[in-house]
């Protein structure tokens, strides 16, 4: 006869195949959760060197911002410097021009005339002063004219300061007799 096995034999595979089910489930779920935890470390990690890396640029970056201020504060003192060399070296050039103007100033005053005022502007000299008469301011002008270190004498203005003194005011140019010979 036959026999008949009354034992839940399909319960029991389907049981075995629910554990099998849920055993790899959760070892999907447990290998997932751990690749999860190993990228995140990953970037985590990259994240921090790239951050790293950036704080040392920036800290490089101030320094050599700091260093750039110091080289352009160098740039500028030594611009001062040469343009006051450059202003020294031209007045030392020029001293024994203005030596001879103020030699050829003082030759060319006549008697009963002297100046209140000298002033420069560029190759023009303007005086201002006091003449005992209008002839004295005319000798004046000549002997500017004929001078080799003035040349274009112009009489600017004349007043009469009561009966023994005139005030004027005179510009002449400037030249240098040694440039034109040059």
């Amino acid at each position: 006869m036959a026999t008949i096995n009354l034992l839940p034999w399909r319960e029991e595979l389907r049981e075995e195949r629910n554990k099998r089910f849920y055993v790899v489930i959760a070892a999907v779920v447990l290998v997932s959760a751990a690749l999860g935890i190993f990228v995140s470390q990953i970037y985590s990690n990259a994240v921090s060197n790239q951050q790293a890396r950036n704080d040392y640029l920036m800290k490089e970056s101030r320094a050599l911002d700091a260093k750039i201020d110091e080289i352009k504060e160098l740039k500028e003192t030594r611009s001062a410097l040469i343009d006051r060399m450059e202003l020294i070296q031209a007045l030392q050039g020029n001293r024994p021009v203005i030596v001879r103007i103020f030699d050829e100033i003082a030759r060319a005053v006549p008697d009963e005339l002297y100046f209140t005022k000298l002033e420069v502007k560029g190759d023009v000299l303007v005086f201002e002063g006091v003449a005992s008469s209008n002839k004295r301011i005319s000798d004046l002008m000549r002997r500017f004219d004929s001078s080799d270190w003035f040349g274009n004498p112009v009489l600017e203005s004349v007043q009469s300061k009561g009966s023994s003194a005139n005030q004027f005011k005179l510009s002449v140019s400037r030249r240098n007799p040694n440039a034109e010979d040059e």
